[in-house]
């Protein structure tokens, strides 16, 4: 094989890794509000949920390459919503651990909507076993003085394994 036809087949296979990727990145976040679905990869996903003390509420989680994207791959947003019994904002997660070793995850929540300043809420030391799933509340005082049908989002900013 001549020299030029190995350069070739290098830039070639540069290429491609640059177009698929080299590494698993789990996908981007989501936000589509599709009611009671879930979608993503990993485990994250986008839901609409409401009842009648909540708004609807979009979620996202985002994805990447690094361990605490990982984590956050991990973390699954129930439901988004204001509690007006207890005046908090409030999100229900699950997180998933696929890997043999037992985890305690922290997640930390930012709550955001139209014209709403955001709020966020933090959950340290959600112990999940190995090859489980956990459920955890994140809640946060609600900021506003209105009905809370401001906050129309969820996202997980941060996640980890402790």
């Amino acid at each position: 094989m001549k020299l030029r036809h190995a350069r070739a087949i290098a830039v070639f296979g540069i290429a491609v890794l640059a177009l698929t990727g080299a590494r698993g990145s789990g996908g981007g976040g989501c936000d589509n509000n599709s009611s009671g679905s879930s979608s993503g990869s990993g485990g994250s996903g986008s839901h609409s949920d409401s009842d009648s003390s909540s708004s609807s509420g979009g979620v996202s989680v985002p994805g990447g390459g690094g361990s605490a994207d990982k984590a956050a791959r991990d973390v699954t947003i129930d439901k988004c919503a204001y509690d007006a019994a207890t005046k908090k904002l409030t999100a229900k997660i699950t997180v998933k651990n696929d890997a043999s070793l037992d985890y305690d995850y922290s997640v930390t929540m930012k709550f955001t909507g139209t014209g709403a300043a955001p709020a966020t809420a933090v959950k340290t030391g959600i112990a999940v076993t190995a090859g489980s799933s956990a459920s955890a509340e994140l809640t946060t005082p609600y900021p506003g003085t209105g009905d809370g049908s401001e906050y129309t989002k969820c996202e997980v900013t941060r996640a980890g394994r402790l």
